[in-house]
């Protein structure tokens, strides 16, 4: 593994307590830089509150449990992707996930019909996204699920959409929108909220195959959700730090959400994402209290249950 940069004790001090709602680590169908268990002891360490596991691929709601049982002092959160491996839009999945007590569901990633279009967006220079090498594998070998629509002809969600977010609210969980695109991200959001999804997230708009413009995170942000910062796409050269912070400013810094989106071998320790953006942030002008909100404050809000998913989780 190649060096990397260290946090400073200050953007240490300001990531306490922080949960990182968006971490890639092992086990998992490709290679990892670290296993969960051990990021738990990690997160220990330097402080922090805990973590949501995603995978693109499996539900990991049963993994998050055991390793809380093994470091209880770390709250390592569940969660699942709606792609092919788990049904696409299946609410049969996210009923078992939401009993299970996972936390977020993202909706399609690797398998949305944008993403499959999206794969030549990256700009010269950056670094591939792991799962791509996978999907590969799996289009050679004959066993690539179809790509998972969202909307209809008219552009209005499909009846499988309303029944994934109908379960997504009876359990609290948040709803991350994953890969979708900025016209599928403004219709499933709104869907959501009038669904009664009381969290939403939506998954780092400033990715390749995202591309949200300020006016469409403005509008997003006015209906309640927080947009997500991912360590990972300007540090892997996908976007500049420049478009990051200045939509941070524009959207405002409490309706936005830092997350690392680590655990690939050659990128920075997880345990350090939070902390690193924070250097980049302090870096650019943002104050202590700026990235308090948008690194523990919001996060903290995102993985933690309420009264109500506690209870439907305990029926």
């Amino acid at each position: 593994m190649s060096d990397h940069p260290i946090p400073t004790d200050r953007a240490r001090a300001l990531v306490t307590g922080a949960y990182d709602t968006h971490i890639h680590v092992g086990p998992d169908v490709m290679k990892r830089r670290i296993d969960d268990v051990s990021l738990a002891r990690r997160f220990a360490e330097v402080g922090m509150a805990g973590f949501v596991l995603k995978s693109h691929y499996v539900p990991t709601a049963e993994r998050a449990e055991v390793v809380r049982g093994v470091i209880p002092g770390v709250d390592v959160l569940g969660a699942l992707t709606l792609n092919g491996s788990v049904g696409g839009l299946n609410p049969v999945a996210v009923e078992i996930a939401g009993r299970q007590g996972a936390r977020i569901v993202w909706f399609p990633t690797v398998d949305s019909v944008n993403q499959r279009e999206s794969r030549a967006l990256a700009p010269a220079g950056s670094t591939p996204p792991m799962w791509a090498e996978l999907q590969d594998d799996l289009a050679r070998e004959g066993i690539m699920s179809p790509a998972i629509r969202i909307l209809d002809g008219s552009g209005a969600i499909l009846p499988e959409v309303g029944d994934v977010l109908t379960v997504i609210a009876k359990h609290d969980m948040v709803l991350a929108t994953g890969h979708l695109s900025s016209r599928e991200i403004v219709v499933v959001v709104d869907a959501a909220i009038d669904a009664g999804v009381n969290r939403v997230i939506v998954t780092h708009p400033e990715f390749t195959s995202q591309q949200l413009s300020v006016d469409v995170q403005q509008r997003l942000a006015e209906r309640g959700a927080l947009m997500e910062r991912c360590f990972t796409t300007p540090h892997s050269g996908k976007v500049s730090w420049e478009v990051v912070f200045d939509h941070i400013r524009q959207v405002g810094p409490e309706h936005s959400i830092l997350s690392s989106d680590l655990g690939q071998p050659f990128n920075p320790p997880v345990e350090d994402g939070l902390a690193l953006m924070a250097d980049q942030l302090l870096a650019a002008g943002f104050s202590d209290d700026e990235i308090n909100i948008m690194a523990v404050v919001n996060t903290r809000g995102a993985a933690a249950p309420t009264a109500t998913s506690q209870a439907v989780g305990a029926a």
